[in-house]
Order: C-alpha cells, then sequence, then structure tokens
C-alpha cells in the first residue's frame, strides 16, 4: 500500500488526522499535511482510505 498527497490540492483541514493520526500529522504553523508512514502494512488500509475519504480537497491517494 502507498498513501500520496496532492500538495496542489491539500489544504490542510486536518480531517486525515481525525481519521488516521499514525499515519498524518499537521505540525504547528504548517499548511499542509504530512505524511508519516508513506508505506504502511495492509492493516492499516481501512484507515487510510477513511482519511483519504476524509480529505474535503480530495488530495490523499491510497493505492
Amino acid at each position: 500500500m502507498h498513501i500520496t498527497v496532492d500538495y496542489t490540492l491539500c489544504e490542510g483541514h486536518g480531517q486525515c488526522l481525525m481519521a488516521a493520526p499514525e499515519l498524518f500529522d499537521l505540525p504547528d504553523g504548517a499548511d499542509q499535511v504530512v505524511v508519516l508512514d508513506a508505506n504502511p502494512p495492509e492493516s492499516e488500509r481501512d484507515r487510510a482510505a477513511r482519511a483519504a475519504a476524509m480529505c474535503p480537497a480530495l488530495a490523499i491517494t491510497v493505492s
């Protein structure tokens, strides 16, 4: 599994943090999220997919 964030779309809403705080972070003062683990184990797929679905900018892709 691979997680990507399209930084041309990401607006830093942080909704992905609510779904998967172990996969994403929004550091203090940052305008965009950071992927903490771009290649997490398959067991994290549900959380990653939920985070992608919650993104209002549709900036997250899980493949």
